[in-house]
């Protein structure tokens, strides 16, 4: 394995957490670690409910 591909890795892994793409992944893991006798949401409910609690407050027009 060439030396730059875990510093390629750790880039990669650390972009995903800044654009919020691995929401969904740390949503199970927090799920499994405090809530392990609750079943997780799904990955279409997630991003439904995702959605809808970042826009819920969001009340004007431009």
């Amino acid at each position: 394995m060439s030396p730059v591909a875990p510093r390629w890795h750790k880039f990669w892994t650390g972009m995903r957490t800044l654009l919020g793409d691995d929401a969904y992944e740390r949503y199970l893991a927090h799920c499994r670690a405090r809530h392990p006798d609750c079943t997780p949401l799904d990955r279409g409910a997630f991003y439904v409910a995702e959605l809808d609690r970042r826009w819920r407050q969001v009340n004007r027009c431009c």
